[in-house]
Order: C-alpha cells, then structure tokens, then sequence
C-alpha cells in the first residue's frame, strides 16, 4: 500500500499595501526615536527650500519670465518649484534611502536574506526604509503651490483658474513624474550588482533634478537643443516636471498639437521607464553571486 505524498502548503501572496503600511511605521519610530535630529533634518530642508524661493523672487525682480517667450512668469515659474518639491521629496523619502544602501546589501551580504524572503526582491528593496523628514519639502511645495494658484487667480490682467481636469491630471502626471524618477534610481542602483559598489548615485541624482528642475523652452535653442532632445526622449527628465506644471499652470485648452503629443509621450515614457527598470534589475540580479560564494 503506497502512501500518498504529503501536499505542498499553498503559498499565500503577500499583502504589499500591509507589508508598506508596516515599513513607514517602522521607519516612523526609528526616526522618532531621535526626534531633535529628525526635526533638524526638517528644518534643514524648509530651510534650503525657503533659499530657493528667495533666490527666485530676487531673479524675478529683473525678469518678467524665465526664458524669453517662454510664459512662464513668476507666479507660473512658482506653480513649476512647487511641482519640482513635491516630485523630489516623494523620492527622496520612499526610494533614495534604499537606494543608497542597496550596494552595502550586496557588499556585506544582505541581499542574500532578501533574496529570500517570499515577497518580491524589488518592492523589499525599494521600500524597507523610509526618510520621513524628507516629506517637509512636500509640505513647504503646497504652500507655494497655493500661494501661487491664489496670484494667478486674483490677478488683475489674464486671470487664472485651473480646471478640475488640470487638477486631476496634474495629480496624475506627479505620480507619472515620481515613476520616472524611481526608474532612473532603482537602474543605477542595479549596477551596484556589475561594479560591486556604486558611490556616484548622488552625484548623478543632482545632475539629473538640476535638468528637470527648469522649464523645457529654455533648452530648445542654439547648443542647448542637443540637451533639450536628449533629456526628452532618450532621458525624459525633463516631463518630469515640465507637464504637471504646464497642466496646471497653462490648461491644455487651447493648445498646439505638439503640446498634446509631450502629454502622450509623458504617459509612454512613464510605462517603459517602469518596463525598463524592471529588466534591468531582474538582470541584475542573475548576475549576482552570495557575498558568501
């Protein structure tokens, strides 16, 4: 008489969103438990953001827009730096400090027991930590986001108010513009697995948000078109910023056809900027031998 084989345990999918909700709470604690620091690094960054607008308002005093032609007054331009915070200190805060620890995991090891965890390696990478003084960009941005919403509407000559649809798509391509920017990050941070160790991801991420952090019309003339074209369709940076703001600052009612076909091409390079990266790190990580091999 043969004895049936013992059944396999169903394997239970993991639930992200608890597994997320339980990362940013660990994260929270771990940051309370050294709350003068945390509330320095706040500082810091409101700080830093405050210069910023100070900076402008001091250009704007000399300049009617930034970039000849290109419409974007001062109260414009500030609807733009407030995208510009919003975008970079979401990825500041979810997926910049994962990023700068993934080449000590592979260095001392630790990818291993991520490696073996049953969830997947990309998302346990991506968000195991999270910088929660980082968000205080986010909350200095929606100020100046509603300071300048608030000019727009009230001024005397062309005044402005956005349409609910440019409010939900600028939601929208935020989150698009956020997408981009954890796809170029988790790339880099992929190579960590080829180089051994990568120490450049600072200096690249300042490259990359000083490009994206300025309107695309001032690049589309003379040696700067190279630029233009390059961080458009090949690095698209420069949607990053660029259609949100537009969106919100300048409806699509009425606009160029071109207009049109950069929100489009927003959206495309959105899905293969995600597609890409997920190639490349599943790539990756073939390549990757246990520090214990």
């Amino acid at each position: 008489m043969t004895s049936k084989p013992a059944e396999t345990p169903p394997k239970i999918a993991p639930n992200y969103w608890k597994v997320f909700l339980t990362f940013a709470r660990n994260s929270l604690v771990r940051d309370m438990t050294f709350r003068m620091n945390f509330f320095l690094q706040c500082i810091s960054s409101v700080g830093w953001t405050l210069m910023n607008v100070g900076f402008y308002m001091i250009i704007f005093q000399y300049t009617n827009t930034i970039g000849e032609g290109s419409g974007w007054d001062r109260d414009k331009f500030f609807v733009f730096l407030a995208t510009t915070w919003f975008i970079n200190s979401l990825v500041q805060a979810f997926f910049m400090p994962n990023a700068e620890e993934f080449s000590e995991l592979i260095r001392t090891g630790g990818l291993d027991f991520a490696l073996l965890k049953p969830i997947d390696t990309q998302f346990l990478i991506s968000f195991r930590r999270i910088d929660w003084s980082a968000l205080s960009n986010f909350a200095a941005g929606l100020v100046i986001l509603v300071a300048a919403l608030y000019s727009l509407a009230t001024r005397e000559v062309n005044p402005m108010v956005p349409t609910l649809l440019s409010a939900v798509l600028y939601v929208v391509f935020i989150g698009c513009g956020v997408a981009i920017m954890y796809s170029l990050m988790i790339s880099l941070s992929a190579t960590s697995i080829w180089l051994g160790r990568n120490q450049t991801l600072y200096n690249f991420w300042f490259y990359i948000t000083n490009f994206s952090r300025y309107p695309m019309e001032i690049y589309n003339r003379g040696w700067g078109t190279p630029l233009y074209g390059f961080f458009t369709f090949v690095v698209p940076v420069l949607l990053v910023v660029n259609v949100p703001a537009r969106l919100l600052a300048k409806p699509i009612q009425p606009r160029t056809d071109w207009e049109i076909m950069l929100v489009v091409w927003a959206v495309a390079a959105t899905l293969m900027s995600v597609l890409l990266s997920r190639w490349v790190f599943k790539k990756a990580l073939l390549s990757y031998r246990s520090a214990s091999s």
